[in-house]
This record gives structure tokens, C-alpha cells and sequence, in this order.
């Protein structure tokens, strides 16, 4: 059964699922943002389905988050790389990353990946700053409010009523 699309929603997260696709896509952004580029190696690494993969890649390819690229001519073999789109997509890896580890969604207890600082080796945590002063802003100040682009069901969203609590 194929799943309903989400194109056309008013919504940028709606828009995003739609165009990255599903959570074997996620896990392919995953390893091209790790270094792997062939298909074989994305297979081996994800376990994913030789057609499920094909689909996913041309899929991912036909959104601007992946472009196949030629290595060798003969015989004829590519490789895969995220596009500046897709290379964009490595806080989403993060948060969702943090987010796993923080509610041990892989259910072993410790995480298998740590961010650090290159040069310090302290650990990092993903933060939305302030775009002016580039501090930190605590997650209880965090607020949305409706977009150039919102339109009324979205406005009612986001603009509680009387005596509402978010």
C-alpha cells in the first residue's frame, strides 16, 4: 500500500518527510553523510533490500538530496554523494541521534556514536541560538509563532486560545 503524500501540506515538516522519503532513506542520508558512496556498501551497512535501496537512492536523487555520480567507465559503475541539500540534513541526523540516545531507542542502554569537539574532545550537544547574538536559548523560551506562508488553520495552531497551555 502506498502512503498518503504529503505534498501540498502547509507544513515544512510535511514537506521534508516527503521529500527524504521514509526511514530507509534516513538511514542511507546517515551513511552517505559517514563517508560511503557505493551501493554495495550502503546495502551491506543498512541491510537494506537491493530493491528497496534502487528506490530509495532514485527517489532521493529525484529530490536533490542525492546525486549519483560515475567513477569508472567500464564496466559502467557510480557512486552516490549528498548534494548541498543533503549535506544539510546532518541536524536532523544529530537531533534525531540525540534524541535516541537520550530515550535508548535502540534498546542497548549506552550510545554507539558521541559528538565531540574536534579540537577539545568535549561533547555537543545539538541548540537552537539566538540569530542575532549566536547564545543559546533554553528550551522554555523556545516559542513558534505563524510564518510569512501560515495560513489560517495554522495561525489557529499557533495562537492559543484563552486559558490554552503549550
Amino acid at each position: 500500500m502506498k502512503a498518503k503524500s504529503f505534498s501540498g501540506m502547509r507544513c515544512s515538516i510535511a514537506g521534508a518527510l516527503e521529500l527524504i522519503g521514509d526511514r530507509w532513506a534516513l538511514l542511507v542520508i546517515r551513511d552517505l553523510w559517514l563517508g560511503l558512496s557505493r551501493y554495495d556498501d550502503l546495502r551491506a551497512s543498512t541491510g537494506i533490500p537491493a530493491a528497496t535501496l534502487a528506490s530509495r537512492l532514485r527517489h532521493l536523487g529525484a529530490s536533490g538530496i542525492v546525486e549519483r555520480v560515475r567513477y569508472q567507465e567500464r564496466p559502467p559503475r557510480d557512486a552516490y554523494r549528498l548534494t548541498r541539500m543533503g549535506r544539510d540534513l546532518w541536524k536532523v541526523s544529530v537531533a534525531l541521534r540525540e534524541w535516541g540516545d537520550r530515550w535508548d531507542a535502540s534498546g542497548f542502554g549506552t550510545p554507539t556514536v558521541e559528538t565531540v569537539d574536534r579540537e577539545t574532545g568535549r561533547p555537543l550537544v545539538l541548540a537552537l541560538v539566538d540569530a542575532e547574538t549566536g547564545q543559546a536559548v533554553p528550551a522554555d523560551r523556545v516559542m513558534l509563532k505563524p510564518g510569512p506562508g501560515a495560513d489560517d488553520s495554522i495561525r489557529r495552531l499557533l495562537m492559543p486560545s484563552e486559558g490554552a497551555s503549550r
